[in-house]
């Protein structure tokens, strides 16, 4: 048997022992996260689940229909706490429980998958007619998040594949993703692109090239999203369609909205997170509800269900004949699922989901010359190679300086799980790479320490961003010490980790300097936006409670977003303010250590970057010591 010691021994170059490991680094992060969700479905009240974004309770059950896929689902409401983020989202499993007076938890026998959620209502597809009823016949109703085996079994089922792959292209892949196969390159007559900049149109060109494998490398700012745009617009003048995708919803529904601005004809797998008329209109349900012939078949179906009760009555040849034209509804609805499915799936450019849902039964036996994976860096290595399975080629674009996939288990992450397969790629294969270079976010004071610290100091600022502010003659980013002021950290929880409040308290004073400095009317009238961020959740919530208490900062509630680092991904404003929590003797700093967090966070703001934080606790850490004396730099020029 191998285990996690001897690989370590073993030729890294071979990617089947690779791969070996992966498995049994992604079987340690499995049973790591079923034991977690167990000790925490035991132990944990109600009210601490509801708190960490786990639960809705009270839940109200609404109507329940069969839906376009003639799914049986419910709709389910809740009313309290609807401030604070949920975790319910497409395609996650739950289960329902009900509470009594003494307090006492039971959950029912079944599990459903999340359809549809938003802020108040879930839309959730039930087992059975049974499951229904109990859920709508049950007082003092819960709902939380359960366990997600389909998940870890995709993703192990695709590891399984690739290891046993031989004589077809994805074995041919795998040699080239994770050994010593060279990647190959076409000989094309470059494309010009004269709206892109010269990074941007070298790396659509390297795309349009490889033969297997092409990376887009897009640090914050540099239009990682328009490169990989359009390079998958042109890709759709030489393949008939393509795969897009990417680890979360969000980042699927990103991507596609994009190509839907462009006009290429999208059908997304998988419901969408951003929720409006223009990302539905292009989901696999509304196609299918839209297509001319799904009257017949809703029709067709609403008689089979009629005529089901009806078959268990009657005499044996009534019953017979029943069963005989339900054969033959059902031969007539499955023509016609087929022939929708067809044509849908025919008439569609792009074909977009999550990775995982890339092994969805609608994609069954569809291959795809060329497979785009977005956020690649955010993505574990086993969930590439679902999608991977189904694609001659490959694109990855993506960061590997910013945030890296989620494990919770520690020992897993150590041992190489929170390695994606991207950062694999850049590492063996550069020739592959193309790092865009010119961003368009930020203030260049804001852009040259990160660019230093993570990208060798390539990147540059258009000009049109370079000197970009809010007030003359201010200092673009700033770092307020509170080593003098003698604050402390409290250990709140494993899953909120610290918090400061003489810090946050002090953040907020600070902030509503600057709005005076700005002015609140000119705050309002330009909607200058703020962006405030913690990588601790415990302190997100407190400063959150904090400002929806301040009567002072009401006006400017709409512009301001407070949140996680892991939360702001993707996202910008044009300030932002940073506070770090740690403060203590030992020079602890714990989730600080994760540099690629503190990249995330500091390349957020397009104006001002303020930092608060203890340098006495920080600068312990060469990042935080550099980034300090890189700061005062600035403010002494």
């Amino acid at each position: 048997m191998i285990t996690f010691a001897t690989m370590k021994e073993q030729d890294s170059n071979s990617p089947i022992i690779h791969l070996q490991q992966q498995q049994l680094l992604l079987r340690m992060e499995y049973e790591y996260e079923k034991e977690e969700f167990k000790r925490q479905t035991e132990n944990m009240g109600v009210a601490r689940k509801v708190k960490r974004g786990l639960c809705w309770y009270p839940a109200t059950p609404g109507r329940s229909y069969y839906n376009s896929l003639n799914q049986l689902v419910i709709e389910i409401t809740h009313t309290e706490n609807t401030d604070i983020e949920h975790n319910f989202e497409f395609g996650r499993p739950v289960c329902f429980f009900r509470q009594s007076a003494d307090g006492k938890i039971t959950y029912m026998n079944f599990t459903a998958t999340v359809s549809y959620a938003d802020e108040t209502r879930m839309v959730a597809i039930m087992p059975g007619a049974g499951a229904v009823m109990e859920v709508q016949e049950t007082d003092n109703l819960g709902v939380q998040l359960y366990f997600d085996e389909t998940s870890y079994r995709t993703m192990f089922e695709a590891l399984e594949d690739t290891l046993r792959s031989k004589g077809n292209r994805l074995a041919e892949l795998r040699d080239i993703l994770l050994g010593t196969s060279k990647a190959g390159f076409r000989e094309l007559y470059p494309v010009r692109f004269p709206w892109l900049n010269s990074t941007q149109e070298t790396a659509v060109n390297k795309v349009l090239c490889a033969r297997d494998v092409a990376i887009v490398h897009g640090p914050p700012g540099t239009g990682k999203t328009t490169t990989l745009v359009e390079a998958i617009y042109e890709t759709l003048h030489r393949e008939p369609q393509v795969l897009v995708c990417a680890q979360s919803n969000t980042a699927v529904d990103w991507i596609s909205e994009k190509l839907v601005d462009r006009g290429v004809n999208v059908l997304r797998i998988g419901n969408p997170t951003r929720v409006n008329d223009k990302m539905l209109s292009f989901t696999y349900e509304r196609r299918f509800e839209n297509h001319p012939l799904y009257p017949e078949l809703w029709s067709i179906r609403k008689n089979l269900r009629e005529l089901g009760s009806r078959a268990r009555r009657g005499s044996y040849d009534e019953r017979e004949g029943v069963r005989s034209r339900m054969s033959r509804l059902r031969d007539r609805a499955t023509a016609l699922e087929i022939q929708i499915n067809s044509e849908l799936f025919d008439g569609a450019h792009v074909i977009a989901s999550t990775l995982v849902s890339s092994n969805h039964r609608l994609l069954n036996g569809r291959r795809f010359g060329t497979l785009f994976i977005d956020e690649a860096a955010q993505a574990l290595e086993a969930a590439c190679w679902i999608a991977i399975r189904k694609a001659d080629r490959v694109v990855l674009a993506g960061d590997h300086c910013q945030l890296p996939p989620t494990i919770k288990c520690y020992e897993a992450a150590r041992g190489g799980l929170e390695r994606t397969l991207m950062e694999k790629v850049v590492s063996n294969k550069p020739a592959v790479v193309s790092l865009l270079k010119v961003q368009y976010r930020m203030h260049e004071e804001i852009m040259k320490f990160p660019s230093q610290w993570f990208y060798n100091g390539e990147l540059e600022a258009a000009p049109e961003v370079r000197y970009r502010g809010i007030l003359d003659w201010d200092t673009p980013i700033h770092w307020i010490d509170t080593s003098e002021m003698d604050f402390k950290e409290e250990f709140v929880g494993e899953t909120f980790g610290r918090i400061n409040k003489a810090e946050a308290d002090l953040l907020l004073s600070e902030l509503k300097i600057y709005i005076n400095r700005i002015s609140g009317n000119r705050i309002l009238e330009e909607k200058i936006d703020f962006g405030i961020i913690s990588p601790y959740k415990a302190q997100v919530q407190y400063l959150r409670n904090k400002i929806k208490a301040d009567a002072s900062l009401k006006p400017y509630r709409s512009l301001f977003t407070v949140n996680t680092v892991d939360g702001f991904q993707g996202q910008e404003r044009d300030v932002i303010f940073i506070s770090l929590v740690r403060a203590n003797e030992e020079g602890q700093i714990g989730f600080l250590n994760d540099l690629r967090r503190m990249n995330v966070a500091i390349t957020r703001a397009r104006m001002k970057l303020v930092i608060m934080g203890e340098a006495e606790t920080l600068k312990h850490h060469g990042f935080y010591r550099k980034l300090l004396e890189f700061i005062q730099n600035i403010g002494n020029q």
